[in-house]
């Protein structure tokens, strides 16, 4: 646990990933690992999570989609804009095998960005599921047809790829071809659907959380789970298949700021 003042940090570009979402590159180096999150901090708003979805060199960047008060405010910013940055926090994904599957459910492939980029570096073999609702709303496109990355696209309402679900595309996958692991990331009723086929299947995969926070770093203990008390933004926020689903609370509810039980 380590307590940090923010780094201030200038806004270098934005980038329009898709509808109600965009990234912002910011001139900072972290050296993030693959699933690890910052804290973003909006003077006179708020600070919340967000996964490190580019890095390189030189830029660190986020991903956001418009769904609050606080995503609002920082879709509003402009280049050369300032945010304050805590972090990098949480444990990654830890990267198996040869054949890999990274599966990303709305804006949940922001969190896989980084995995894919070092799976490549490591020449191994992998597919991507990216879902969402509709084609407006799928992220990186053009981004991981520059990488070389061999996608499957699916939507909700078949207007781009595959109708259907990335669960869906994943179940067929599984019967058609040996898979060594898996990553996901997404909508937590299809993160759970995912861990149970990678256990019907003897797969390892690892899954990727989201809970409310406040800290980011194991203080307030408004993301813990279960009567366990594990916290998500330390002890995860990624977990293997197998740890998700023994929490209690996976794939039944959330909570909110004050606690409160909302169930999926």
């Amino acid at each position: 646990m380590r307590h940090e003042l923010p780094k201030t940090v200038r806004i270098a570009r934005i980038i329009d990933e898709a509808q109600g979402i965009k990234s912002f590159l910011l001139r900072v180096r972290l050296d993030a690992k693959p699933g690890q999150f910052v804290m973003v901090w909006l003077p006179g708003v708020d600070s919340k999570p967000a996964a490190v979805s580019y890095q390189d060199e030189e830029y660190t960047g986020v991903t956001v989609s418009g769904v609050g008060s606080w995503s609002a405010a920082l879709l509003s910013r402009k280049v050369g804009d300032y945010l304050g940055l805590f972090g990098p926090y949480g444990n990654g994904f830890t990267l198996s095998g040869h054949k890999i599957v990274l599966l990303g459910g709305g804006y949940g492939i922001a969190s896989l960005m980084l995995l894919a980029e070092e799976a490549l570096c490591r020449r191994l073999d992998v597919t991507c599921i990216v879902g969402a609702r509709t084609e407006s709303k799928l992220l990186y496109r053009r981004r991981m047809a520059d990488m070389g990355l061999n996608v499957i696209y699916v939507t909700d309402d078949g207007s781009y790829g595959v109708k259907g679900t990335a669960v869906d595309v994943l179940s067929g996958l599984l019967k058609a071809e040996k898979v060594d692991a898996l990553y996901a990331c997404g909508p937590e009723l299809m993160e759970k659907r995912v861990a149970e086929l990678c256990r019907e299947n003897r797969i390892p995969a690892e899954i990727s959380l989201e809970r409310h926070m406040k800290c980011g770093f194991g203080v307030c203990g408004s993301c813990c789970l279960d009567p366990k008390g594990v916290r998500v933004c330390l002890e995860g926020p990624v977990f293997s298949a197998e740890k998700a689903l023994s929490f209690t609370e996976f794939g039944k509810f959330h909570r909110d700021s004050s606690a409160a039980k909302h169930y999926f």
